[in-house]
C-alpha cells in the first residue's frame, strides 16, 4: 500500500518533469506550446456551447413533457416480469443523454433505498458501467465538425445496453449469493 501511495504522490511531478526534459531534448518550446494548447482549449470550449445548450434544452423538454413517465408506464410490466426494479429504469433511459441528470437520479435512489440495497448498488453499477452517449457525440463530434453520427450512435447505444445488461446480471448474481 505504501508503494501505491508513493507512486500516486510522485506520478504527476515525474510526468511533468519527463515532458519538460523531453521537450528540451527535442528542442520544442514547451511553454509556448502549452499556451497555444490553452488557447485552442478555450476556443474549443466556446465552440461547444451551442451544442451544450441544445442538449440541455432537449433533456428539459423530454422530462417536462411527460415522455419519461409515459415510457416508464409502458415498460413497467416487462421490467417487473424480468425482476428489474422499475425505479432504476429512468436511470437507464436518462444515462445516455445526461450524466448530470443520471447522477442526480442515482443520488436520489441511494438516498431513498440506501447505498447497500439492491437498487442502490444496481444504480451505482449502471452509473459506472455506461456512458453519456448522446452527450459525448453531440459535444465532441459537434466540436470537430462531424455531421454523420449514425454508426457511432448505434455502437454507443449498443455499448450502453451491454453495460445495463451486465450491471443487472452481475448485481443479481452478487445478491443471490
Amino acid at each position: 500500500m505504501e508503494i501505491i501511495s508513493a507512486f500516486s504522490l510522485w506520478f504527476i511531478p515525474v510526468l511533468i518533469g519527463f515532458i519538460l526534459i523531453y521537450s528540451i531534448l527535442k528542442k520544442v518550446p514547451a511553454y509556448e506550446t502549452f499556451v497555444e494548447g490553452g488557447k485552442e482549449g478555450i476556443r474549443m470550449a466556446v465552440s461547444i456551447i451551442p451544442f451544450l445548450v441544445g442538449m440541455m434544452v432537449a433533456i428539459s423538454v423530454f422530462r417536462a413533457s411527460g415522455a419519461l413517465d409515459f415510457i416508464m408506464d409502458f415498460l413497467k410490466p416487462v421490467l417487473e416480469k424480468a425482476g428489474i426494479p422499475v425505479e432504476v429504469a429512468p436511470l437507464a433511459i436518462i444515462r445516455p443523454i445526461s450524466g448530470t441528470a443520471a447522477l442526480g437520479m442515482t443520488s436520489d435512489l441511494i438516498a431513498k433505498h440506501g447505498p447497500d440495497s439492491f437498487i442502490g448498488i444496481l444504480a451505482s453499477t449502471i452509473q459506472g458501467s455506461t456512458d453519456t452517449t448522446f452527450y459525448v457525440l453531440t459535444v465532441y463530434f459537434g466540436a470537430v465538425g462531424i455531421k454523420k453520427m449514425g454508426d457511432a450512435i448505434k455502437v454507443g447505444l449498443l455499448a450502453d445496453i451491454a453495460g445495463f445488461a451486465a450491471a443487472i446480471i452481475i448485481v443479481k448474481m452478487m445478491f443471490a449469493s
